[in-house]
């Protein structure tokens, strides 16, 4: 594990290589997560180096005093910007609320990166009146919601399951609310055009937190970008069918190389 200071915090990140002589990919979780979401895109390290970052108040980075909505999505972006200038990479993936964070830093900072891919994500990211109260009042009601077929998974094994619902636990109540509030006032639909950067959407087929039309919608506004579906997944596509989204992303290297 390495780290970076910038803005008077510290922000956790690694490194895997397995003699990857690409451009550096950097990695950004979703709600309620860690750098531990990316375990299974270890694998591609062995043609780009895989960066995974822990963004603020999770894993190994230190918090920050954000406001959920436009502030914290800023603090975010700040923690995945000095990682990316630490360590060079030149392809960002995001999930989720990660996907938003990707969107926001290229509207925002100054960073050209040689492509990106948004997976589970959409321009707007409303959420269900009925999680965020549950989020706040009832945070065990919340995680058995996200965890119903259809959701964070399609139908998964317990093992994958109760992993996710730890991680949820450990980034805690507070911080899981504050992800999915900043989600619910996300929304860059009339500011797509002015990311003009090679972009792939990817989703699983059965998402119901972020549907097909979402990603749809991106490879629509967009100016360069595709959106795929992986079979068998829900919103969770890069835990639940990690081999069919490795070779998603293994594609779109290649295409932007070439």
């Amino acid at each position: 594990m390495s780290t970076v200071t910038h803005h008077g915090r510290s922000t956790a990140y690694d490194v895997a290589n397995r003699g990857g002589v690409g451009p550096p990919i950097c990695f950004v979780h979703g709600t309620g997560s860690s750098r531990v979401r990316w375990r299974a895109q270890h694998d591609l390290a062995a043609s780009n180096p895989v960066v995974t970052l822990d963004l603020s108040g999770r894993g190994d980075s230190d918090d920050v005093d954000a406001a959920a909505g436009y502030s914290t999505l800023s603090a975010y972006a700040d923690d995945v910007l000095a990682v990316v200038r630490a360590t060079d990479a030149r392809v960002l993936v995001g999930s989720s609320l990660g996907g938003a964070v990707i969107i926001h830093l290229l509207l925002e900072r100054e960073l050209e990166p040689d492509g990106i891919v948004l997976v589970g994500t959409g321009a707007r990211l409303g959420v269900l009146d009925d999680l965020r109260v549950w989020l706040e009042a009832d945070f065990d009601r919340a995680l058995e919601f996200l965890h119903e077929p259809g959701h964070l998974f399609l139908d998964p094994d317990p093992e994958l399951r109760d992993r996710s619902i730890e991680t949820m636990r450990g980034v805690g109540q507070r911080v899981v609310r504050r992800d999915f509030e900043t989600c619910h006032a996300f929304d860059t639909r009339d500011h797509l055009s002015e990311i003009d950067v090679p972009a792939l959407a990817i989703y699983g087929e059965r998402d119901r937190l972020t549907p097909p039309w979402f990603h749809e919608y991106l490879a629509d506004e967009l100016p360069d970008c595709d959106a795929v579906a992986v079979e068998d997944a829900a919103h969770l596509v890069m835990l639940e069918q990690p081999d069919a989204f490795n070779d998603v992303v293994r594609d779109f290297l290649t295409a932007i190389d070439a």
